[in-house]
C-alpha cells in the first residue's frame, strides 16, 4: 500500500504548480484524500480535502480561490492545482488517505491511515 506524491519544485510568486498523488495497492476511489503541508518550524496543516464518492471538496482559508483539488478514479490519482502561489505557500506537501473520516475532522492529520512521502514546493523569486 503506497501513496506517491510528486510535482513539487521551484516557482516564482504568482506562478502555478500541479501536484499529483498516485495510490497503489488499494483502490483510492473508496478513500477520502487530503493534501497537507508543513513549512519549516511550523505544524503540519490541512490544505485541501476531497471525499470519496461524491467528491465534495474543502479548503483551508489560506488557499481558497487559488488551489483546486480533483481526483481521477480511473488513474487512482488525486491532484492539487496550485495557482497564484505565494512565498508563504513554501512547504513540503503530503497527500494522505482515509477510508472513514468525519468530514469536520479533515484537517486533523491523525485521522489518516496512509501517507505519501512529501514533495517540496518552493515559491521564491
Amino acid at each position: 500500500v503506497q501513496l506517491q506524491a510528486s510535482g513539487g519544485g521551484l516557482v516564482q510568486p504568482g506562478g502555478s504548480l500541479r501536484l499529483s498523488c498516485t495510490a497503489s495497492g488499494f483502490t483510492a476511489n473508496y478513500y477520502n484524500i487530503a493534501w497537507f503541508r508543513q513549512a519549516p518550524g511550523k505544524e503540519r496543516e490541512g490544505v485541501s480535502f476531497i471525499t470519496a464518492g461524491f467528491g465534495d471538496t474543502y479548503y483551508a482559508d489560506s488557499v481558497k480561490g487559488r488551489f483546486t483539488i480533483t481526483r481521477d478514479n480511473a488513474k487512482n490519482t488525486a491532484y492539487l492545482q496550485m495557482n497564484s502561489l505565494k512565498t508563504e505557500d513554501t512547504a513540503v506537501y503530503y497527500c494522505a488517505a482515509a477510508q472513514f473520516l468525519v468530514t469536520a475532522e479533515w484537517g486533523s492529520w491523525t485521522a489518516y491511515e496512509y501517507w505519501g512521502k512529501g514533495t517540496l514546493v518552493t515559491v521564491s523569486s
